[in-house]
C-alpha cells in the first residue's frame, strides 16, 4: 500500500556513488563544473544495441554541451554491467550532423595517460582533462571502439538523439555513412568542463517530461534544453549550466524506469560537479500508478526530504507543479484529487525555495485537469515541442543568480 511507505534515512545506492575509477588527472585547483549529464540505468532488452552490437565495434553519440570551456573530462558508466567493458578508444568531436564530425576537431581521450581503458562491473570512469576549446550549446560527437562489452549494459534509453553504430574500428572517422541508427546511449555520463568562480549548475530530476518524450529528435527542444538557452543567452546566467537528470517513466517512490528519484538522488544530484540549483518535477507517474490518496502524503513527505537534504549541501530547490493528464490513461478522479493536493502544497506550503508553476502555465484554463490542445503531443500526458518552448520561458531567470 501507498501508506506503507518510508523515507530512507540513506539512500538505498550510496555505495555506489565511490565506483569511480582512480585514473583521472586530478592535480587542477580549478573548478570543475558539469556541462551535459545522463542519468544511466538498467538498459531494457527492447532497447539493447541493435545488430551489430557494441562489442568490437564502433558507436558516435551525439549530445548538446551548455556552458563552454577549454578543458573537460568525459565520465562513463558501467554500473549496471555484469562484467568488464573495454574501450579501446574514445574519441571527441564536434558534431557536423548525423554520423559526421567537423574535419580537425577530433581528439583522443586518455584515461591515466592511457587510451585504452576497462572498467569493472559496477564501476564508473573519468578521462583525464583534456585540453580542447569547446563553445557553449555545442553538439559533441563521443565516438568509442569498444573491445568486449557485458551482457547487460549501462545506459540511456531515451536519448532523443541519433547514435550510430559501425562494424570494426571506426573511431576516427569522419562520417559513418553505413551505420546502423539507434536512438539510444550508452554508457556516457556527463562532461565536465574546467569553469570560473562564479560558474554553477543547475540539475534538473524528473521523469519522461523532463527526459523529452514529446520533444523533437535530434533538435535539442526538451524543456531543459530550452532553458539552457535562455540561461545562457541572459548576462546575468550567461555561466549557468544546465544538466538534464529525467528518466522516462521514473518515480519518486517505488516501481517506475531507472532507480527511483529516492534512490538516484544522491548520484544523479548531489554528486555532480558545481551545482548550486535544483529543480524537481517529478511524482505524475506515483500518482498515476496509485490507488490510494496516501500518494499525496507520501509525495509530500518525499519532497520534504530532498529539501532537507538540498539545504544542508547549502544548495537551492525549485518545486515545479505537475502537469494535467486528463484524458491520458492516468486520468481517474482520484488522481487528479491527489494531483491537486500535491500542486497545493507545493505552491502554498513555502518548504521549496521557489516554485515553477508549470500546472498553471500549460493547463486548459476551461479545464484545469487536461493540457490545452496546442501543447499536448496526443496521449493527454506529455507535453510537445511548442509546450516545452513555453515551459522554459516561464521560468524566472532570477532564480539562478542567487
Amino acid at each position: 500500500m501507498e501508506s506503507d511507505r518510508k523515507m530512507p534515512s540513506v539512500l538505498n545506492n550510496g555505495s555506489k556513488l565511490n565506483t569511480e575509477v582512480s585514473v583521472t588527472n586530478t592535480d587542477s585547483v580549478n573548478k570543475w563544473v558539469g556541462t551535459w549529464a545522463s542519468s544511466p540505468q538498467l538498459v531494457e532488452p527492447s532497447n539493447m544495441p541493435p545488430e551489430p552490437g557494441l562489442s568490437n565495434n564502433t558507436l558516435r553519440q551525439i549530445v548538446r554541451v551548455s556552458i563552454g570551456g577549454n578543458q573537460l573530462r568525459l565520465k562513463l558508466s558501467n554500473e549496471y554491467g555484469t562484467s568488464p567493458v573495454t574501450l579501446n578508444s574514445v574519441h571527441l568531436a564536434v558534431s557536423a550532423g548525423g554520423s559526421s564530425i567537423k574535419l580537425g576537431t577530433d581528439n583522443v581521450l586518455t584515461f591515466g595517460g592511457m587510451e585504452s581503458v576497462t572498467i569493472p562491473a559496477g564501476k564508473t570512469v573519468t578521462s583525464d582533462t583534456l585540453d580542447y576549446c569547446m563553445p557553449k550549446l555545442t553538439e559533441m560527437a563521443i565516438t568509442i571502439y569498444f573491445g568486449n562489452t557485458p551482457t547487460l549494459l549501462t545506459g540511456h534509453p531515451s536519448s532523443r538523439t541519433t547514435s550510430y553504430i559501425m562494424v570494426g574500428n571506426a573511431v576516427d572517422s569522419s562520417s559513418m555513412p553505413f551505420a546502423v541508427a539507434t536512438e539510444h546511449w550508452y554508457l556516457i555520463t556527463g562532461i565536465d568542463v574546467i569553469a570560473g568562480p562564479s560558474s554553477r549548475a543547475v540539475v534538473v530530476i524528473g521523469d519522461s517530461i523532463t527526459d523529452g518524450r514529446g520533444s523533437t529528435t535530434n533538435m535539442q527542444n526538451r524543456w531543459p534544453d530550452n532553458l539552457a538557452t535562455r540561461l545562457l543567452g541572459n548576462a546575468a546566467t550567461s555561466e549557468v549550466s544546465v544538466l538534464n537528470q529525467g528518466i522516462g517513466g521514473n518515480a519518486i517512490l517505488s516501481g517506475g524506469l531507472g532507480p527511483t528519484a529516492l534512490e538516484r538522488f544522491d548520484r544523479d544530484v548531489l554528486s555532480q560537479n558545481g551545482v548550486r540549483y535544483i529543480i524537481l518535477f517529478e511524482g505524475v507517474n506515483d500518482i498515476g500508478e496509485s490507488d490510494s490518496l496516501d500518494v499525496s502524503s507520501d509525495l509530500i513527505k518525499a519532497y520534504r526530504f530532498f529539501i532537507n537534504k538540498a539545504h544542508a549541501n547549502n544548495l537551492l530547490i525549485y518545486g515545479a507543479t505537475i502537469l494535467p493528464f486528463g484524458g491520458s490513461q492516468y486520468d481517474n478522479k482520484l488522481h487528479e484529487q491527489s494531483r491537486r493536493i500535491v500542486n497545493n502544497w507545493i505552491r502554498t506550503s513555502n518548504e521549496f525555495d521557489a516554485v515553477i508553476d508549470f500546472d498553471s502555465a500549460l493547463r486548459n484554463p476551461q479545464n484545469p485537469s487536461i493540457l490545452q490542445t496546442i501543447y499536448d503531443s496526443d496521449d493527454h500526458l506529455h507535453p510537445n515541442a511548442l509546450a516545452y518552448k513555453n515551459m522554459a520561458a516561464i521560468v524566472d531567470l532570477n532564480l539562478f543568480t542567487k
